[in-house]
């Protein structure tokens, strides 16, 4: 039985599960939630998550959102014979940090930096740049010193899958990503080598870079 899988595919952690559900061939049935109309709002999306966020799944009657933990939750009921998730628990703790540097620093430094212009019509704040160019600069530097062409080392993980989500965002908003030459090349390389990578999350991208486009075109009217 397919997996219920509500979400948006402009939000890079909907695509984050677009993404490993590629990777591990699982079936999804998509719905989609207009958060501009306010469908995570209404009364029948509120019983399955009072959070009212996306991505939301439900499993069989299992109801759970929070994108790395919906990863998480894929591999450790779908993934056998996988080795997206480690089973090392040196190697697994170091996707797990990753994720979580994902979570906690790369991916709150763009939305608070990027969203507020275009969703909020603020101007760019040059101090939020900075701190997201900090962020970009700790994953080169962890790209440089880790042992393999991916995130946490010769084989792609979950954490892999979350930053490409992130990274692509970023890149597609227009922040150069040159002066970062690692995180720059190991993109190319997970674009290349990540499972059904075009549809889970080039499909998305190209719609967020429509939202940026329509923004940028009522800004300069």
């Amino acid at each position: 039985m397919a997996i219920d899988l509500y979400y948006t595919p402009a939000s890079a952690p909907c695509r984050l599960v677009l993404l490993v559900a590629a990777a591990l061939n699982i079936e999804l049935n998509h719905n989609l939630i207009d958060l501009r109309a306010g469908e995570q709002l209404t009364p029948d999306f509120l019983k399955i998550n009072p959070q009212h966020t996306v991505p939301t799944i439900v499993d069989e009657g299992f109801a759970l959102w929070e994108s790395r933990a919906i990863s998480r939750y894929f591999f450790n009921k779908y993934g056998e014979g996988s080795t997206l998730y480690p089973e090392d628990p040196q190697a697994r703790a170091l996707v797990d940090q990753t994720l979580d540097f994902d979570l906690g620093t790369l991916y709150p430094r763009f939305a608070q930096y990027f969203y507020p212009q275009i969703f909020g019509g603020a101007p760019a704040d040059e101090g939020l740049l900075k701190k997201l160019g900090e962020g970009l600069g700790f994953l080169n530097t962890f790209l440089e010193s880790r042992d393999g062409e991916y995130a946490t080392g010769p084989q792609m993980t979950l954490a892999d899958l979350s930053l490409v989500a992130t990274v692509s965002t970023i890149d597609v908003a227009g922040i150069s990503l040159k002066p970062y030459p690692s995180v720059a090349k190991w993109f190319e390389l997970v674009k290349d080598t990540a499972p059904g990578y075009q549809t889970a999350n080039g499909e998305g991208i190209r719609l967020f870079k429509e939202l940026i486009d329509n923004h940028k075109a009522k800004t300069e009217l």
